[in-house]
């Protein structure tokens, strides 16, 4: 069975319809899991009821939480959420959370090792602690493991040098195509449709696969030699909180 890894944050996100457990490498695992493969969340939450409930919630999914550290100091994260029309919803982060105190212990770094997918975004990477764990776990990975950065662009927590970092050390990128319009140009990617950027991208990253998706209209993917397009299936949306995350779970 396949060893998939979501490292990153994880939070509760408060909801108008009350808190859900949360966090994309959080909902990326949880969606592997069920999926049939072996499941790992990396991260950590605080030493309170919060904490202690997600990783309850996980382990009842079936998703191997001993990667996630306790933290003694910092509360478990959260995030307030607004949906606004549409069912897209607007963020609220709050800083300086246990998940900005991911460890790379000694024990994670012989996991990573042998993982088969491991999956992180650019918000789990906004604190220094956290930063540099992930990418020191990351690069355990052995050579035959899809390193999978799902963008996940939120305010203020990127820059053009996180961004430009962490794709040189994936090999599978998926964003959806606000995020395409925002990289391409930030990284220098020249090209006036999806196609062109996304292939602009794939080629600079020399990345295995490339994905993007665009709501209504479906998803788009890249690897180097075929486009293929899928335009997407009519649906009543709720909300698009963790869309994407399945997304993403379901391409690895």
């Amino acid at each position: 069975m396949a060893l998939i890894v979501g490292i990153g944050e994880l939070l509760w996100d408060v909801l108008p319809s009350g808190p859900q457990m949360g966090g994309a490498p959080a909902n990326f695992a949880c969606h592997a899991r069920a999926l049939g493969a072996e499941a790992m969340v990396v991260s950590r939450v605080g030493d309170d009821p919060g904490g202690h409930e997600i990783i309850g919630r996980l382990q009842a999914l079936g998703v191997d939480t001993t990667g996630i550290g306790i933290d003694p100091v910092h509360t478990t994260g959260q995030v307030d959420v607004v949906l606004g029309e549409g069912g897209q919803p607007s963020y609220t982060i709050h800083d300086d959370v246990a998940w900005d105190h991911i460890e790379a212990t000694p024990r994670l770094l012989e996991i990573m090792a042998t993982a088969d997918v491991v999956c992180f975004g650019t918000l789990g990477q906004r604190g220094p602690v956290s930063r540099a764990a992930i990418r020191e776990l990351v690069s355990r990975c052995g050579p035959h493991a899809l390193r999978v950065l799902d963008v996940n662009l939120r305010k203020e927590y990127f820059s053009r040098d996180l961004v430009h970092e962490s794709m040189l050390a994936v090999n599978v990128v998926k964003l959806n195509d606000e995020e395409l319009s925002i990289l391409s140009p930030m990284l220098g990617i020249s090209g006036d449709t999806p196609r062109e950027q996304l292939a602009g991208l794939l080629e600079a990253y020399d990345l295995r696969l490339i994905a993007c998706t665009r709501g209504g209209e479906g998803s788009l993917l890249y690897d180097g030699t075929t486009f293929c397009e899928h335009p997407g299936m009519e649906t009543t949306v709720a909300d698009t909180v963790g869309a994407g995350d399945s997304f993403t779970s379901a391409l690895t």
